[in-house]
C-alpha cells in the first residue's frame, strides 16, 4: 500500500463521491434513491499489477529529456491534439453498434449481519463489449454478486443466457461468455487501443438510463491519473472524461477510431460531465492474467507505505543529497518481499531505473506525472522490480518481487457468502468492511470505534490471519449477561490465541475439556459449560430457523480433513 501526503485512516475514512454506472431496476438495500450505488471510499489499496510494459512510462521519462519520439513525442502539442477531425474519432461508431451488448443481471448479496440469509434479489443491467475469442468484457459491479446473467445485442429482441468466466474486482473487469451461437451470428470484435492524449475526442457507448436502446455520447479526455476505483477500493489508473455518461453505461466502450480506449465505469456525484474510464493497461492486464493462468490473478504491490520528503530539514536529516529525491518509508506490510528486505526510514529513490520524486511522482506524457506506485501496478505476479534507496547514508540497490497483498480486513467480499460460527448462541464472524458497511453509509462514524480503527490501520502478521469477533449474541438462558460482550474481537479459546475463524471453529468443536474459555477485548472473558452449550446450540438453531452452526466453507474444511484422517 503506497500512501502519499495523507495517514491511511484519513484515506480509508474520507468519502469519495463516485458513483458506479449500472442500474438497478429495484431500490437498493442501502435506502440509496438514486439510480446508482453509491460506495464509500477506503483507502487508498495495495497497488495494481499489469502485464502491459513499462514503455509509455519509460517513453514519457524520455520524452522530459527530449530525447523521445513517436506517439509520446514532446513534440505534439495539446492543440495539435484537440485539432484532430472528430470524424476520425467517431469513425468506429458503427463497428461498436455490432458490438456492444447490453447485459441484464439478477443479483442477490450477502447479509453480513446474518451471514446464513441473503438480502432479497434484484434486477440491474449495464453494457459490455465483444472482443476476439468470443468473450464480451464489462464491469465487475454488473455482474458482482450474480445469480443469473442475459445479454441482448443491439437491434434484437431477444436474450442469451450469459456466463461470468472471471472477475476481478479490483479493477471493476469480468468477462462473459455466451453459448448460443444464434446470438455470435453478425457480431463484430473490437480491438483495443493505446491511451489517449487530453483533448483527444472520445465516444462512449451503451446503455444507460432513459431509454431501452443504445446511446451514444461524445467528449474529450480532461486528465489521466491513478483515481480510486468505488467498487474494488483500489487506487488504479483511471482516465477522467466530459462525457455525459450516466446509470446504465458501465461497461460500455470508450471509443477513439474503431479502437476502445477505456471501459466506462464511475462517474463523480454531485458534478456535471465528469466521469472516468477504465484504461487499456488495466484492461490488458486483466485480461491477460485471465488468459495465462485461467483465472484473476490479482494487482501487485510493493507493500509499502511511504511519506514525501517536500521538507528540506526532513531530507537532510535523512542524509539526501541536493540532487537526490525520493519518498520515506514508513511502514511495510510482513506478508511482503520487501519486508525481508526494505527498512522502515529508507528513502525510495528510483523503481526500475525511473527517478521518484519527493512528492512520490515520475513523469509521464507531456509534463504530465504519475504516482510512483503505479509502476508496480504494471507488473505480472513475482515479477521483480529493481528499487534503488537511500539507507544509512549509502545508495544500495535490491531486486524485490512483487505480489498482490491480502488485508488484514477485506475490504471487499464479493460472490462469496460470509464466513460464519454459532456456539451458544454466540455468533462469530472475521472482521471486514462489508460486515462494517451494514452500520450504514457513514459506518465509519456509526460502527464500533475499536473494529473501524482496526479495520482502517492494522496489517496482517501471518498469512491467513484474521480478526475474529463476536457480532451478536442470540438470547437464551445459557448466555444471559453475555450480550453486552457483543462486537468485541475473541483474542483466545480455552488459553489459545486464535489465527482466522477457521481456527476458532476448529478448537470449539475438538474441545475435550469440560468447559470452553472466550477471552475477549478488555480482558472480558465467557465460559460455558461444553457439553451444555452443545445441547443449547441446536435449540438455539431451531428457534431462529438457522439451517447450520457453521458456514459451508468451514463444514467443508471439516470434513475433508476427516476424510483424510480416516482413509478406507
Amino acid at each position: 500500500m503506497m500512501i502519499l501526503s495523507w495517514s491511511a485512516a484519513s484515506a480509508r475514512v474520507r468519502r469519495l463521491s463516485l458513483s458506479l454506472l449500472s442500474l438497478s431496476r429495484l431500490p437498493l438495500s442501502d435506502g440509496d434513491a438514486g439510480c446508482c450505488r453509491r460506495f464509500l471510499s477506503p483507502p487508498p489499496p495495495p497497488p495494481p499489477s499489469s502485464s502491459d510494459p513499462y514503455s509509455y512510462y519509460l517513453r514519457g521519462v524520455a520524452n522530459a529529456a527530449n530525447t523521445a519520439s513517436g506517439r509520446f513525442s514532446a513534440s505534439r502539442s495539446f492543440s495539435s491534439v484537440a485539432s484532430v477531425d472528430e470524424s476520425t474519432a467517431y469513425s468506429g461508431i458503427e463497428t461498436a453498434l455490432d458490438s456492444v451488448v447490453k447485459i441484464f443481471t439478477v443479483s442477490s448479496s450477502p447479509n453480513y449481519l446474518l451471514p446464513w440469509q441473503n438480502k432479497p434479489p434484484r434486477d440491474t443491467w449495464g453494457s459490455g463489449f465483444v472482443i476476439p475469442g468470443r468473450r464480451i468484457v464489462t464491469n465487475a459491479h454488473v455482474v458482482a454478486d450474480h445469480t443469473f446473467v442475459l445479454v441482448r445485442k443491439h437491434g434484437s429482441p431477444n436474450k442469451y443466457r450469459a456466463h461470468v468466466l472471471s472477475v476481478g474486482h479490483e479493477c471493476d473487469l469480468a468477462i462473459l461468455r455466451v453459448d448460443s451461437e444464434e446470438f455470435w451470428a453478425g457480431m463484430r470484435f473490437l480491438e483495443l487501443g493505446d491511451i489517449p492524449f487530453l483533448q483527444e475526442a472520445i465516444a462512449v457507448v451503451g446503455y444507460p438510463q432513459g431509454g431501452d436502446n443504445i446511446s451514444i455520447t461524445k467528449g474529450v479526455v480532461s486528465r489521466v491519473e491513478p483515481t480510486q476505483y468505488a467498487h474494488g477500493a483500489t487506487q488504479l489508473m483511471a482516465i477522467q472524461i466530459d462525457a455525459a455518461i450516466n446509470p446504465g453505461n458501465s461497461g460500455g466502450p470508450a471509443l477513439m477510431g474503431d479502437k476502445v480506449v477505456g471501459v466506462a465505469f464511475q462517474n463523480l456525484t454531485g458534478s456535471e460531465n465528469i466521469g472516468y474510464i477504465i484504461p487499456v493497461p488495466v484492461i490488458k492486464h486483466f485480461i491477460s492474467g485471465v488468459e495465462e493462468s485461467g483465472e484473476y490473478t490479482g494487482f501487485c504491490s510493493l507493500g509499502l507505505s511511504c511519506q514525501p520528503t517536500e521538507n528540506s530539514q526532513l531530507r537532510n536529516h535523512f542524509g539526501m543529497l541536493p540532487e537526490m529525491t525520493g519518498v520515506l518509508v514508513n511502514k511495510i506490510n510482513p506478508l511482503s518481499e520487501a519486508y525481508r528486505i526494505l527498512k522502515k526510514d529508507d528513502i525510495i529513490l528510483a523503481f526500475d531505473g525511473v527517478p521518484v520524486a519527493n512528492d512520490g511522482t515520475i513523469p509521464f506524457r507531456n509534463r504530465e506525472r504519475i504516482t510512483f506506485d503505479h509502476l508496480a501496478s504494471m507488473k505480472k505476479p513475482n515479477e521483480t522490480a529493481l528499487i534503488r534507496v537511500l539507507r544509512d547514508g549509502e545508495v544500495k540497490e535490491f531486486s524485490i518481487a512483487l505480489r498482490p497483498l491480502q488485508q488484514l480486513v477485506p475490504v471487499h467480499q464479493f460472490d462469496k457468502l460470509p464466513s460464519y460460527y454459532i456456539f451458544a448462541g454466540l455468533i462469530f464472524v472475521p472482521l471486514t468492511q462489508p460486515y462494517l458497511h451494514e452500520y450504514g453509509e457513514d459506518w465509519y462514524n456509526t460502527s464500533p470505534r475499536r473494529l473501524c480503527e482496526r479495520s482502517l490501520r492494522e496489517l496482517p502478521k501471518n498469512a491467513g490471519e484474521e480478526l475474529v469477533i463476536l457480532s451478536q449474541v442470540l438470547m437464551d438462558d445459557i448466555n444471559a449477561g453475555y450480550e453486552r460482550l457483543a462486537e468485541l474481537q475473541v483474542r483466545k479459546v480455552n488459553g489459545i490465541e486464535i489465527e482466522n475463524l477457521r481456527h476458532l471453529y476448529r478448537l470449539v468443536e475438538h474441545c475435550t475439556s469440560e468447559s470452553v474459555r472466550f477471552d475477549l477485548d478488555d480482558e472480558r472473558v465467557i465460559v460455558f459449560n461444553y457439553h451444555t452449550a452443545k445441547i443449547a446450540t441446536s435449540t438455539i438453531l431451531k428457534r431462529h430457523r438457522i439451517p447450520s452452526v457453521a458456514s459451508t466453507d468451514l463444514i467443508d474444511e471439516q470434513n475433508s480433513q476427516e476424510d483424510l484422517a480416516c482413509p478406507v
